[in-house]
């Protein structure tokens, strides 16, 4: 059983940043592919970045890409999203999620283990 908690959401302004930090419990975490969603209120779950098990594979949305960050300290058993750049329409409920595969996924059912998430809002 993996356990995943999201911290550093919070309330920032347009063209600001944050960094999310997802933890997770487990002495397999090197070996699982990790990555990030987002769900806006009224919307569904989409997916927002990804980082392959050893860290050096990432795949991101195109709304994101070349704002966001991911990336991941296996050591510390720490994978981390730097959104820059923020917009409004970032919004959203920001979740971690664990594939045991250790392989990218850009689709939720490619993940086994979630978060509780952490409410990102920007401002305009």
């Amino acid at each position: 059983q993996v356990q995943l908690v999201e911290s550093g959401g919070g309330f920032v302004q347009a063209g600001g940043s944050l960094r999310l930090s997802c933890a997770a419990s487990g002495r397999t975490f090197s070996s699982y592919a990790m990555g990030w969603f987002r769900q806006a209120p009224g919307k569904e779950r989409e997916f927002v970045a990804a980082i392959n098990w050893g860290g050096g594979s990432t795949f991101y949305a195109d709304s994101v890409k070349g704002r966001f960050t991911v990336s991941r300290h296996n050591a510390k058993n720490i994978v981390y999203l730097q959104m820059n750049s923020l917009k409004p329409e970032d919004t959203a409920v920001y979740y971690c999620a664990a594939a045991t595969t250790g392989t990218i996924w850009s689709t939720q059912s490619g993940y086994d283990y979630w978060g509780q998430g952490t409410q990102v809002t920007v401002s305009s």
